[in-house]
């Protein structure tokens, strides 16, 4: 095992975080067993209007930016997926104001993720919120960060015809970088709500990558206390999600983001629907609650 490698799963931010290359500074195009390096940056939000998500992803040479926007009292889904060329800025990217670009792993703030796709533009300003950062290994010898945060967004987005929506929405933010094994499989859920008792409640939930019993990604924001849940399970369907207290937080798609894609070094297949949930997080009873779920197989 590698320097840094034992220390792991680790959870942060904090004391402590392992002596191994992780944003936001230089990380090697190849870990070890040549896995190709994998990072992303996800931003979505969640308003009563309309949910929005857009990224940029980039595995070895092959970059990638998607978004989508569920127009609400429409029920009308845009979205695009396109390949981005070697050095070129493609249909999302981040930036601070002014315009000098994001890096992943940034401790500053005032990022802004941007999105020009013809007449679906959105600027996605995101504010405070706490970081739940984690790093695990790979079970190949190498391994994979990752930190999300649930935040409030403002929030400009505009649709062809001239509808367009200024709001304040809360979301989250996901960025991710490092060595997953060649065959990934993984669901995962991240959404935004209150909770029976009034108190605002944020979650990224996830099976199959970074998911050891503790030291996790997942994470349950309440009144902007972070949580750790224990291992969760997804339906094959993608309807609900179940807890180890037996708790069940259900979930009701609005609209679906999905596909399937081979690049020749890169190949997956995904459904990432978005919608409503209700139930209980954890325990956790929910009054209302918004956001996504997906299942993804990558061979990457």
């Amino acid at each position: 095992m590698g320097p840094g490698l034992e220390q792991l799963p680790w959870r942060g931010p904090g004391p402590g975080r392992p002596e191994l290359p992780l944003p936001p500074g230089p990380m090697p195009v190849l870990g070890a067993g040549r896995r190709l390096r994998k990072r992303w940056r996800y931003v979505a939000a969640f308003a009563d209007e309309f949910l929005i998500c857009a990224a940029r992803v980039q595995v070895g040479p092959v970059g990638q930016t998607f978004w989508a926007v569920v127009d609400r009292e429409k029920g009308e889904m845009l979205e695009r997926t396109r390949i981005r060329p070697p050095f070129g800025r493609g249909q999302v990217w981040s930036e601070f104001e002014g315009g000098r670009p994001w890096p992943i792993g940034s401790d500053e703030a005032g990022a802004i993720t941007r999105l020009e796709a013809g007449d679906v533009k959105a600027k996605l300003r995101i504010g405070e919120g706490r970081w739940a950062e984690s790093i695990c290994p790979n079970g190949e010898g190498g391994y994979v960060w990752t930190r999300k945060r649930v935040a409030k967004i403002d929030c400009d987005v505009r649709l062809p015809g001239g509808r367009r929506f200024q709001v304040e929405a809360r979301g989250i933010e996901d960025e991710s970088a490092g060595y997953h094994p060649r065959h990934t499989v993984w669901s995962w859920s991240a959404g935004v709500g209150t909770s029976a008792d009034g108190r605002a409640v944020g979650w990224n939930l996830v099976s199959g990558v970074n998911d050891p019993e503790r030291n996790s990604e997942r994470a349950i924001w309440l009144d902007g206390e972070l949580l750790e849940p224990d291992p969760v399970d997804f339906d094959d369907e993608l309807t609900g999600i179940d807890f180890a207290d037996g708790s069940r937080l259900e979930f009701e798609a609005e609209a679906e983001r999905q596909a399937a894609q081979n690049l020749g070094l890169v190949r997956y297949s995904y459904r990432q629907p978005f919608g409503s949930f209700s139930g209980s997080l954890a325990g956790i009873q929910l009054e209302s609650g918004a956001g996504v779920m997906e299942f993804h197989d990558a061979v990457w």
